[in-house]
């Protein structure tokens, strides 16, 4: 079992059902699924780039990505449709929280001028996506590797209705929210 598994099955589920009056412990907000998205705008050029930034992307979620496919031809970005414009994973169960402990508590204090997640992140449905510049902050990428740094996405998917429960689930999951 995961370490923040048990630690949303004994304290933040509870506290959860306290803190918005809910009558049962199945009603409380809970994260679905993580999704971890890299954006490759270079990949229709260089196709060793999908196998590199894939390679990286699997260290760092333990999971192999799948590509992600233009939908439809745009001429001004050079664009064809069905060629591949990214690479994501989507992590559920253990490795979801796996991953969000290893984000909360190694990757995002090693982020320079970090001050905190921002709360503009959340869509207004209880989701919230977080965008980290650089992959060297994992721990699991090595920089002589690397031959060029490139942000990537997650978005934490929950069933909260609205930003306030899924922030306030974060936060007892252990984000640390900025005083934006």
């Amino acid at each position: 079992m995961s370490r923040l598994y048990v630690d949303y099955q004994k304290t933040v589920r509870p506290t959860l059902v306290k803190e918005l009056g809910l009558k049962n412990l199945l009603a409380a907000p809970k994260v679905i699924k993580v999704v971890v998205n890299v954006g490759l705008k270079e990949a229709a050029h260089n196709k060793d780039l999908i196998d590199q930034v894939g390679q990286e992307l699997a260290l760092i979620t333990g999971q192999k990505p799948i590509s992600t496919k233009a939908k439809k031809s745009i001429a001004g970005f050079k664009l064809i449709k069905g060629s591949v414009i990214g690479l994501k994973v989507t992590l559920r169960g253990k490795r979801m929280y796996d991953f969000l402990d290893k984000v909360f508590n190694l990757v995002l204090p090693q982020v320079r001028d970090f001050k905190g997640l921002n709360l503009k992140g959340f869509d207004g449905q209880g989701n919230y996506t977080i965008g980290i510049e650089e992959q060297l902050v994992f721990p699991e990428i090595d920089y002589s590797q690397i031959k060029t740094t490139r942000g990537l996405e997650m978005t934490i998917v929950t069933n909260a209705k609205t930003d306030e429960k899924a922030q306030r689930l974060l936060e007892l999951l252990g984000a640390p929210f900025g005083k934006n």
